[in-house]
């Protein structure tokens, strides 16, 4: 360990997702000072989107390091590791439902978790509406963060925790995301069980799942009563311009999906027919895999910045285990360029092992259409 006469490092995490905060929260639970910089201007500036599933190894694990397990168990829906899948026609080809008192990947909305994390870091931790540009290693470990507003500052370690299209990235790697052919139409259903009763009732607590070859449907039990629907298509990037579509057009939208799944059974037609939302076009991107760099002293990355894969329920957990390991690598390593490379050496296997199982996943639950 460091000695007490030894500076404690200046620390910045950039993104104020749930890895970067993970990452802050261990840090100040064991009197480590941190800041983190969010280029949005409030914690509610935008919909943190839809629910997460948090395994007992992962993201568990980061939730307990950060010591708010117990708040995570009174927020947190065992119930919604429900699964059902079915055929176009809504025929029940699997049913998943968890045993009494599995808990071993209960739901909880990320916005909810995202809130935890954010009640548990001091005052002034995070600074809203700090957009990096980008940051440059000067040598020694040094790194400078640049700011939109034409500021920057020092610090002994960046971290990039700011999501698939990092700023931080650059400075390690040049790879980029890249589309992978399936896209995400997003939509919604408010309170579900007064209004939407047979939606409620299909969906069920969890997940359900209807898929074709190149398309699908799945609908995601939200807490109070909310559901997401995801219109998943394997198409071009462009598909809605080409269509001739503009996504703010909701009605146009709606009769387009309608008639791509024309011949599927009416109950899972009215999860796009019965919306009370519009319709946000979220087309998956993934890293190379796998994605790793040359280590450079005082920068590193993780969760999406690091790692984006498809979301198949590993990107949260992998990003606040990632948050977690990293600091704790810097509580216990002698120093802060020991603390990257402990960390690095296990995280860059660790998620090129995830990232390739995501894409072969998708693959199986999207076929290519024939």
């Amino acid at each position: 360990m460091p000695s007490h006469s030894t500076p404690a490092p200046r620390v910045a995490v950039v993104g104020g997702g749930l890895g970067g905060l993970a990452c802050a929260r261990v840090l100040q639970r064991h009197g480590r000072s941190v800041t983190v910089f969010e280029s949005e201007v409030s914690a509610d500036a935008r919909p943190q989107g839809g629910t997460l599933d948090m395994h007992a190894g992962t993201g568990q694990a980061a939730i307990r390091a950060a010591g708010l397990y117990e708040r995570f168990q009174a927020l947190a829906r065992p119930e919604g590791q429900e699964m059902r899948l079915l055929d176009h026609t809504a025929a029940v080809l699997e049913h998943h439902h968890p045993a009494e008192g599995d808990e071993s990947r209960p739901e909880i909305d990320r916005g909810q978790l995202r809130g935890l994390y954010l009640d548990s870091l001091a005052p002034g931790t995070v600074r809203w509406g700090r957009a990096v540009t980008a940051v440059t290693p000067l040598g020694g470990g040094t790194s400078r963060l640049h700011f939109a507003d034409g500021d920057s500052e020092d610090f002994d370690l960046v971290v990039g925790a700011d999501g698939a299209w990092s700023r931080v990235r650059p400075a390690l790697s040049p790879a980029a995301p890249v589309y992978t052919g399936v896209t995400f139409t997003e939509t919604a259903l408010d309170d579900c069980d007064t209004r939407h009763p047979r939606i409620a009732e299909l969906v069920g607590d969890g997940l359900l799942m209807a898929k074709g070859p190149g398309k699908g449907l799945f609908a995601q039990r939200n807490s109070n009563g909310h559901i997401r629907v995801y219109v998943a298509l394997r198409a071009p990037h462009d598909w809605h311009a080409a269509a001739g579509l503009d996504l703010d057009d909701a009605e146009a939208v709606r009769a387009h999906l309608l008639r791509l799944f024309d011949g599927w059974d009416e109950s899972l037609l009215a999860l796009i027919r019965d919306s009370d939302r519009g319709f946000t076009d979220r087309p998956l991107y993934a890293l190379p895999v796998p994605h790793t760099w040359r280590h450079v002293p005082g920068i590193t990355l993780l969760g999406d910045a690091a790692h984006v894969m498809p979301p198949l329920g590993l990107g949260a957990n992998l990003a606040m285990l990632d948050g977690t390991e990293l600091a704790t690598a810097l509580l216990t390593e002698p120093t802060v360029d020991d603390a990257v490379r402990a960390y690095e050496s296990v995280m860059l296997p660790r998620s090129a092992d995830a990232a390739k199982a995501c894409g072969e996943g998708l693959a199986t639950l999207l076929p290519q259409a024939s």
